[in-house]
């Protein structure tokens, strides 16, 4: 694998990923697939199915899923279930770098982080390790914040799951927000949260996303099954 460090390497990254999928690899605690090797042959599956990137959460899945793929890698760290635990802290961040991953995607909403440092000294700790930094934001001053603070890149991964947006995850993918941040911003903006079908992914595109994230609707078996049996129950004879 090529240097991460290097500037034109990490331009490269972001040139791979230009109007692509990446498929979000990650299975719930206490799920049977939580796993890394499983996660590992799932995101080698999104390869071979056409993804040019993976986006994963854990060391462990990060570590196994650089040694099997030359893709575009997004490392995350869930650390905590309630306000900011995607990636929380610049410890988290730099774990997340040395595990193999090509882009750090952070929690880059206005929530206060739990080690009450702000959001630029985690930004400033990947840069200075020469990592690329996604920042994951629910609404457009978000966004522009975050770009504005360093972010390589700025995902509308979480519209519609911070109190201030609730009432957007019912309506599917985000693509006002998106539409209005790729209007604004001079850094890429990737479409991901509640894409659950190939036009949904295409319209992103439309709507200016530079690149899409689907999870769900690829990787997560669990949720797939019950959208299926949902649809069926009360219909039996």
């Amino acid at each position: 694998m090529s240097d991460r460090t290097d500037r034109t390497y990490q331009g490269a990254v972001l040139d791979r990923l230009r109007g692509a999928l990446i498929v979000s690899c990650q299975a719930y605690p206490g799920e049977p697939m939580r796993d890394p090797d499983t996660m590992r042959r799932v995101a080698m599956a999104a390869r071979d199915g056409g993804a040019v990137g993976i986006r994963a959460q854990g060391l462990d899945d990060i570590r196994a899923i650089r040694g099997a793929l030359d893709l575009p890698l997004i490392g995350l760290w869930k650390d905590g279930t309630e306000g900011v635990y995607i990636t929380p802290t610049a410890r988290h961040a730099l774990a997340v770098l040395e595990a193999g991953a090509d882009i750090v995607a952070l929690d880059a909403t206005d929530r206060p982080r739990p080690d009450r440092r702000p959001l630029a000294a985690s930004i400033d700790a990947v840069r200075a390790a020469g990592g690329l930094v996604m920042a994951d934001v629910s609404t457009y001053e978000e966004g522009v914040r975050a770009a504005g603070l360093g972010a390589d890149l700025v995902g509308t991964t979480l519209s519609g799951y911070t109190p201030a947006t609730y009432d957007r995850k019912a309506a599917g993918p985000d693509l006002e927000l998106v539409e209005r941040l790729a209007g604004a911003l001079d850094v890429p903006v990737v479409a991901e949260g509640r894409i659950h079908s190939p036009t949904q992914a295409a319209l992103a595109l439309e709507h200016g996303a530079y690149a899409v994230v689907v999870g769900t609707a690829i990787t997560h078996p669990t949720t797939l099954t019950r959208w299926f049996a949902d649809a069926v129950e009360g219909r039996r004879f």
